[in-house]
């Protein structure tokens, strides 16, 4: 399985029906080509920006974990957000060494701390294998059968591409559903170290009051270091590691940008929904989004009320506060958003009249006729199952006990199969990381929290029909009143928490872990083909919903002969824009620069607005060094910029129309939280600390003027 000169191979296999390009895009990287790169104010041309068979600016960027970072020097110094580094620093962390609430900055590489569960990814080349994938596919198979297959196939030119480029890791992503399938290369690096992080009172600055906010004045940036083994292969931590040498690295460009300038973002978007139908956007903004909310919040509360007299709790669950808040806040903009921008109505709108485009020609009707209704009819039955569906499945999440032993269940019945019938996380190739992430995880386990957490779940189910209807369930919850005490029963008698117990559980066959006396782990495994019922129904759903939505691409092609952009699936993208103002309401305009006066301005002394003491002298002496904006008079604190992002894009890398890194994204605006759903030119704004605030915070502020060093900054 050769790689050559795939850009253009993917291009036309891909995309080549394209007509034109529309104003908003996170494009992959073979649509780099087809932009006119001058006319957005980028001066670099495509192959300086991706260029497979050559040094290329890409070679710069990686992902971290869930998030994007940019290699900053040639010693696998990366920087990303504090909230993307948020875990390292809060599993660091104990009330005695509060490296969350006083930073963190290693003045050697030996004083740099391992974060265990973090993983570099990189971008080294991509081919399209849609032929290959789909030519797993045949006639008369039934929809589950469909996704068994493509499955399967995915991981056999996985696991081909793998052995024929040793070193590198192969990964196969859907792009326009059911129709076009590309295999990525990348580099793995395992072993993450963490470099420096502000006081979380500088990289969380106004919390969840300010998040998904402008103007913002967060310092959401922090810094970590990539190594390899001294051959320069992937390996896991070890103290004869060395640091990682990237092909190429961002310049960091400390003058920054002033408003108007061309910016553009390279980086890993999560996922989009913008070629979903009405009947999809309908089902989550009635059933998924409200539930999620409602869920999120009573968790989040749950953990304030374990953490707020026990600073060793609060520390525990800070990083799942903090991810389960910025999901909760996001959840609520895309609710308003939907309802206020009246997307559904929108898009349902759109249909009718490409269902009045299919029947208008007989042979289109004879082959699309019925698609609208038939992805409707899944839609359907989707929000029907839903609050059942989700509830279940956060059973074993907000319950981290019931995930370990979800885990190890999961994992025995699984690794009793054939490598290429597991399911992803437990193949050979992911397994050992899959343990790793487990063992981390139960660092930070709180039973008194663990047990709120199950009784609350158990209440919701027996809220639901559908829950109170499926066994083991119904006995489980037959009598409500007791569901409290019941919970008390299977979190006190559980070893789950216990990462001896577990280790020795993951040892064990299905038969054997069925005749463990353990009542949650007992629970798990009697849950066990609910939850394996509801894996196959999702696969159903997926192939019945791939083979609709690859027929929908077709004919909305036809219909409305304009550009398509896949959506965004944590592959690498491209999206582009200027340093922009906006409007979210009447009469107000809301300008792209914030300044440290306004961190001065919002300082209480009461979270979340705590700056400091080293911060506010410095302000005060009129210590800013170079990093003055030259018309504002201020240091520059966060950016404004209408490109197209979404979550992943958190770390990414804004560079100036050079390449050069000029702040890094950590957020959107409220209103821009519809972006995933719909982008819109008026209100799609992102946000990204400026560059001159992260360097004045980390070399005057906090002196490690070694990093600005590094980073050929003097």
């Amino acid at each position: 399985m050769s790689f050559p000169k795939l850009r253009s191979c993917i291009m036309i296999m891909t995309f080549s029906v394209i007509p034109a390009l529309a104003e908003d895009g996170m494009y992959p990287m073979s649509e780099l080509p087809r932009l006119n790169l001058a006319e957005k104010g980028i001066e670099l041309t495509a192959d300086q920006l991706f260029n497979p068979d050559q040094i290329s600016l890409v070679d710069g960027i990686c992902r971290v974990n869930g998030c994007t970072g940019s290699f900053v020097s040639d010693s696998g110094l990366i920087i990303t957000n504090h909230h993307c580094a948020f875990d390292a620093i809060q599993k660091a962390s104990t009330p005695q060494n509060d490296l969350l609430t006083n930073g963190f900055s290693a003045a050697t590489h030996e004083q740099e701390i391992s974060a265990p569960d973090y993983q570099v990814r990189i971008t080294e080349n991509y081919r399209d294998i849609s032929s290959d994938v789909l030519a797993a596919v045949q006639d008369g198979m039934s929809f589950l059968e469909r996704t068994k297959a493509i499955d399967r196939r995915r991981k056999e030119l996985e696991v081909a591409a793998e052995k024929e480029h040793p070193g590198l890791r192969a990964e196969v992503a859907e792009m326009f559903a059911g129709k076009t399938y590309v295999l990525f290369l990348y580099t793995y690096l395992k072993d993450v170290r963490l470099v420096f992080a502000p006081p979380a009172s500088i990289g969380n600055f106004g919390g969840e009051v300010d998040n998904w906010e402008w103007p913002r004045h967060t310092g959401d940036f922090s810094f970590m270091r990539a190594y390899t083994a001294p051959d320069g292969s992937s390996a896991t931590y070890a103290t004869q590691n060395i640091p990682y040498k990237p092909k190429r690295f961002i310049q960091v460009a400390p003058e920054g940008v002033e408003e108007n300038d061309a910016v553009f973002l390279l980086g890993y978007p999560g996922r989009t929904a913008r070629h979903r139908t009405a009947s999809f956007l309908r089902y989550e903004r009635d059933v998924r989004l409200p539930t999620i909310v409602e869920l999120y919040n009573w968790q989040i509360d749950e953990m304030e009320k374990a953490g707020a007299k026990d600073r060793a709790v609060e520390i525990k669950h800070a990083s799942r506060m903090r991810s389960l808040a910025n999901t909760e806040k996001r959840s609520r903009g895309q609710l308003l958003g939907l309802r206020r921008a009246k997307i559904v109505e929108t898009r349902a709108q759109l249909e009718t009249e490409l269902q009045a485009f299919i029947d208008s020609d007989a042979e289109r009707s004879a082959k699309y006729g019925s698609l609208l209704r038939d992805i409707e009819a899944v839609d359907a039955e989707l929000s029907v199952a839903g609050p059942f569906e989700i509830n279940l499945v956060q059973l074993r999440q907000a319950c981290r006990a019931a995930a370990f032993g979800y885990f190890v269940y999961d994992a025995a019945v699984e690794r009793a199969k054939p490598d290429l019938e597991r399911e992803t996380p437990y193949m050979d190739r992911n397994f050992p990381q899959s343990v790793q992430e487990l063992q981390v995880s139960m660092s930070d386990w709180h039973p008194p929290t663990d047990q709120m957490m199950l009784a609350g779940m158990l209440e919701r189910l027996s809220g639901i029909p559908m829950a109170c209807e499926t066994e083991p369930l119904k006995s489980l919850l037959a009598e409500p009143g007791t569901l409290a005490a019941k919970a008390e029963f299977l979190m006190t008698k559980s070893r789950l928490g216990d990462l001896s117990f577990v280790q020795e559980c993951l040892k064990k066959t299905p038969a054997e872990l069925q005749q463990v006396d353990d009542p949650l782990l007992c629970l798990i495994v009697q849950l066990h083909p609910v939850y394996l019922k509801l894996r196959e129904t999702d696969k159903t759903r997926d192939g019945r919903l791939s083979q609709l939505y690859g027929s929908l691409i077709e004919v909305k092609q036809q219909f409305l002969a304009t550009s398509f952009i896949p959506d965004a699936n944590a592959t690498l993208r491209f999206t582009c824009g200027r340093i922009k103002s906006y409007s979210p309401a009447d009469a107000v305009i809301r300008t792209p620069i914030s300044t440290l006066r306004g961190v001065k301005e919002k300082t209480t002394g009461v979270e979340p607005f705590i700056t400091p003491d080293r911060v506010l002298k410095k302000y005060a002496a009129g210590e800013f060094g170079r990093f003055v904006h030259p018309r504002l008079g201020q240091v520059p604190v966060a950016i404004l910029y209408d490109t197209d992002t979404t979550g992943g894009n958190s770390g990414s890398p804004v560079l100036n129309s050079r390449g050069q890194l000029v702040g890094v994204n950590f957020d959107r605006c409220f209103e821009a939280t519809i972006n995933d759903f719909a982008w819109n030119k008026d209100y799609s704004r992102s946000i990204g600390v400026d560059i001159r605030y992260v360097l004045w915070i980390t070399g005057i502020v906090y002196e490690a003027d070694h990093l600005l060093k590094e980073m050929g900054v003097q």
